[in-house]
């Protein structure tokens, strides 16, 4: 099972339903009642809360189809590169 199906959630869902998701099946799967479970879930949701990891499982996983778009808006920048002049100045700063 992916971390999608163990939360119960669709492939686009957002960080809020995430969360929400994790909350519900923690409390219906406490530690003290299966704690085998309860390290899924929180796996799971360790996946998904970040959006790193959430993107490598995306792009591992060969059956997924939700569109990126917000995904990789939400991942740091370190600097857009938008042209052969910007190329050019970060070869010639090496």
């Amino acid at each position: 099972m992916n971390a999608y199906e163990i939360l119960g959630l669709a492939a686009n869902a957002s960080a809020e339903e995430i969360r929400i998701a994790y909350l519900n099946k923690v409390k219906e799967w406490p530690p003290d009642r299966s704690p085998e479970k309860f390290e899924e879930i929180r796996d799971a949701y360790d996946e998904l809360s970040d959006p790193r990891k959430r993107a490598k499982a995306m792009f591992l996983d060969t059956t997924f189809t939700a569109p990126l778009v917000s995904l990789i808006d939400s991942l740091p920048v370190r600097r857009a590169f938008t042209g052969p002049k910007l190329w050019h100045e970060v070869l010639k700063a090496k």
